[in-house]
């Protein structure tokens, strides 16, 4: 269901455990970040939605068996979904099984009224370390700057920095990237070193603290777009700013 003009939401999580009560809880943080939006629908194989007359009964069971099944909302012309899968040990950052959760919403004025919460409240229903909320144009860009000399070789686009696969990482709470929109956790903010009040001023102008101590910080004030100049140089100057992200330093 991915299209080009969707924005794309990510977090990384510890791993779920049977029966955990997470999923249900990311499911509510959308719905109170989209009051109209409610994600009581199963996407079957084919893509059509199955309607879930007991979603939060259905989608506990389903976390029993340590399962997040793709749910949505069942409106082609708002089309919202959300699901996760988990990610082993071995490719892992710090070693660590983690989750991924993955939302996507329309790129609209709706949605990006209400983007900084819907990531708000999906990090937090998740415990996530970190995540970003992007246009789907630009993750694609973002996400081409992973590389690695055997398993990925080539320049990243547009000057920006090589990161890292998150293998290579000492800890699961170092982003693996940027994005438009970024939760960091109160551990993800202390690893890389924010707030600095000199020199994230600029940011700290965008940001604001979450419930736990993490941040939601916004990168430029409209969704990112890297073909705006001023948008690449915001992008570029926060690598520069953070260079812990993409594991490109480890601290001493």
């Amino acid at each position: 269901m991915t299209t080009q003009n969707s924005l794309i939401l990510i977090v990384y999580a510890p791993a779920f455990m049977d029966g955990d009560s997470r999923p249900l809880a990311v499911v509510h943080g959308i719905e109170r970040a989209l009051p109209s939006v409610h994600l009581e629908w199963e996407l079957s194989q084919a893509g059509r939605p199955i309607a879930l007359p007991h979603r939060d009964r259905w989608l506990a069971e389903a976390s029993a068996r340590g399962k997040f099944p793709l749910l949505c909302n069942g409106d082609e012309s708002y089309a919202v979904t959300v699901t996760g899968w988990g990610t082993p040990a071995r490719q892992s950052a710090g070693g660590q099984p983690q989750v991924e959760v993955h939302a996507e919403l329309p790129l609209n004025a709706a949605s990006i009224a209400a983007a900084v919460d819907v990531l708000e409240g999906v990090a937090e229903g998740a415990r996530a370390f970190w995540g970003h909320a992007t246009p789907h144009s630009a993750a694609v860009e973002i996400a081409r700057q992973t590389r690695d000399p055997v398993r990925k070789p080539g320049v990243p686009p547009r000057g920006l920095p090589a990161l890292k696969f998150p293998d290579k990482f000492r800890s699961p709470a170092i982003p693996h990237c940027l994005g438009w929109l970024n939760y960091w956790s109160a551990a993800a903010a202390q690893g890389i070193g924010f707030p600095d009040p000199a020199r994230d001023a600029d940011l700290l102008s965008r940001a604001r603290r979450t419930a736990t101590g993490g941040w939601a910080v916004r990168l430029t004030e409209t969704p990112l777009d890297l073909d705006i100049p001023a948008h690449l140089e915001a992008l570029v100057r926060a690598y520069e700013c953070f260079p812990e992200i993409g594991g490109r330093v480890t601290p001493a």
